[in-house]
C-alpha cells in the first residue's frame, strides 16, 4: 500500500478536490495518524486540544492534529469573532505544545459559500488535508474524527495505532464513546437528557443487532476512524450539514472489515447546541425545551418483525421474491424496483454469501432507518425508550426482570457495546 497511496490520493483529488491544500510543512516519515478536529463557534476548543495533548503517543512514531476553525461568509458577527478568538488561542497552544510526538495544525477557513458552510465540508477540509499529507510519504496512515467539544482517554492514540496495525485488513473503526453523565460542567437537566439520548442510539443500534443485519455499527462523527486508501477511494467526506457521519461511515462499513475499537473511548459533550439541525446537541435541547419526562423511541415490535425479513433473505438461496416477503415490508417497498434491484444482484452473486453481502449494500443502513420510519409512522407509534430497551434486553437474556430506569438501561446496553465482538 506505501507504493500506491499517493497515486490513490492523486485520482482522489483530482475528481474530489474542493480546494488546495494549505499544510505545506515537512511531513515526518513516521507520521502514523493525523486527528481531524471541525470547530465553529467554540468556546472550549483548548479543552478537547489539551485531551489530546495529554493521551500517550507510542514511541516511535508521530501524530498531528489539524483543526479546522469555520465558519461561512454569512455568519453571524459574534461567531466571527469568536472563531477569531478561537484560532488565536488554538495557534497559541501550538506553539507551546507542538513536539516531535504530536503536532497541532489550524485552518482558518473563514470563506465557506453559505450553502456548503457547515460540519460536513469542515470535515471534508481537514481529511482532505490529511490525505494530502499521507500522500506526501506515501503511507496509508489513520485518519480519525474528533469534535471541539469532546475528550478521549489517555490510551487513545496506542489503541487506534494497535487497533489498525491488529486488523490490517480494516477499512476504519467506530470508536466506543460514552457521553458524561454526571459532574459540575453541564446543567443536571443536560445530563439527564443525555441519558435519555444515549440509550436511544444505543437501543437503536443494538435492536439492529437483534434482527441479524449486517453492517450495524454506531456512526458518531466525533467516534470514527479510516485508513487514507479507503477514505480515497470512497470519495472521501460529504459536505453535509448534518448527519455527514452517518453517510460516510455507510460508505467506508460497505467495504466490508469495518471493526470496533472498544479498548478505549471518547468523551463527547452533552451540552445543548444549534450547531446543526439534528444530532445529540439539537436532540438534548428539544428533550429539555418540551420538558419531556420520558423519551419515546421506534417500537420494539418493528424489530422483531424486520428480523423476520432478514430471515427471509438468509434463508432464501438467491430466489428472494417480493411476493413471499411480509405485508409490512410489501406496503413499503416498490415491488416492481424491488424485483428489478433482486435480479441484479443475483446475476452478480456466484454464491449465497455472495447475494446476501450484496443485498444488504444495496438495502443499507439508510434503507433500514427509511423502513423503520416507514413501520413507526404507519403501523407502530413510538413507545418510551425505557420500555422498549427493557423489551430488547430481556429478548437477549441480558436481564430477566424490566429495569426501572433509563441509566440501569444505558450502562447494560454501553456493556454491550464494549464486549461486542465483530467477526
Amino acid at each position: 500500500m506505501a507504493k500506491e497511496i499517493r497515486s490513490i490520493a492523486a485520482v482522489y483529488f483530482d475528481r474530489f478536490n474542493y480546494r488546495e491544500s494549505e499544510l505545506n510543512s515537512l511531513v515526518p516519515s513516521n507520521l502514523e495518524l493525523i486527528v481531524v478536529i471541525p470547530s465553529y463557534n467554540e468556546p472550549n476548543l483548548l479543552e478537547s486540544l489539551q485531551s489530546l495533548k495529554d493521551s500517550f503517543v507510542p514511541l516511535g512514531v508521530s501524530v498531528e492534529v489539524i483543526t479546522v476553525i469555520n465558519h461561512g461568509l454569512n455568519a453571524a458577527e459574534n461567531i466571527v469573532r469568536q472563531n477569531e478568538t478561537t484560532a488565536i488561542q488554538a495557534n497559541g497552544f501550538a506553539v507551546k505544545n507542538n513536539s516531535e510526538s504530536i503536532t497541532f495544525k489550524t485552518l482558518e477557513v473563514f470563506d465557506m459559500p453559505p450553502k456548503k458552510a457547515g460540519v460536513g465540508l469542515a470535515r471534508k477540509i481537514g481529511m482532505d488535508e490529511a490525505l494530502n499529507r499521507f500522500s506526501k510519504i506515501n503511507k496509508d496512515g489513520i485518519i480519525v474524527c474528533f469534535d471541539a467539544d469532546s475528550l478521549c482517554e489517555s490510551n487513545y492514540f496506542e489503541a487506534i495505532i494497535s487497533h489498525f496495525k491488529k486488523h490490517p485488513k480494516t477499512p476504519g473503526c467506530s470508536i466506543h464513546f460514552e457521553h458524561p453523565l454526571e459532574g459540575s460542567s453541564h446543567t443536571m437537566e443536560e445530563y439527564n437528557a443525555i441519558i435519555s439520548y444515549e440509550l436511544h442510539l444505543r437501543y437503536y443500534k443494538n435492536a439492529q443487532q437483534y434482527t441479524g443485519l449486517p453492517f450495524v455499527f454506531h456512526t458518531i462523527g466525533s467516534s470514527m476512524a479510516v485508513r487514507a486508501s479507503a477514505y480515497a477511494k470512497q470519495g472521501g467526506m460529504n459536505k453535509r450539514k448534518a448527519g455527514e457521519d452517518f453517510y460516510f461511515l455507510n460508505k467506508i462499513i460497505q467495504l466490508g472489515s469495518f471493526t470496533e475499537l472498544n479498548v478505549t473511548t471518547v468523551v463527547p459533550s452533552p451540552r445543548i447546541s444549534d450547531r446543526v439541525p439534528f444530532g445529540t446537541g439539537k436532540a438534548v435541547g428539544e428533550i429539555i425545551g418540551s420538558n419531556q419526562t420520558r423519551l419515546e423511541t421506534y417500537n420494539f415490535k418493528i424489530f422483531v418483525e424486520l428480523k423476520a425479513f432478514v430471515r427471509e433473505v438468509l434463508l432464501c438461496d438467491n430466489k428472494l421474491k417480493a411476493s413471499t416477503l411480509s405485508r409490512l415490508i410489501n406496503q413499503f417497498i416498490d415491488v416492481r424496483e424491488f424485483s428489478v434491484k433482486i435480479d441484479e444482484i443475483a446475476k452478480n452473486a456466484n454464491s449465497e454469501k455472495a447475494f446476501v453481502t450484496r443485498f444488504f449494500k444495496v438495502f443499507d443502513a439508510f434503507w433500514i432507518m427509511k423502513y423503520v420510519h416507514f413501520s413507526r409512522d404507519n403501523f407502530h407509534e413510538q413507545v418510551p425508550v425505557l420500555g422498549a430497551s427493557n423489551e430488547l434486553l430481556l429478548e437477549l437474556g441480558v436481564i430477566n426482570q424490566p429495569l426501572k430506569t433509563e441509566l440501569e438501561a444505558l450502562i447494560k446496553f454501553r456493556i454491550l457495546d464494549k464486549n461486542r465482538v465483530v467477526k
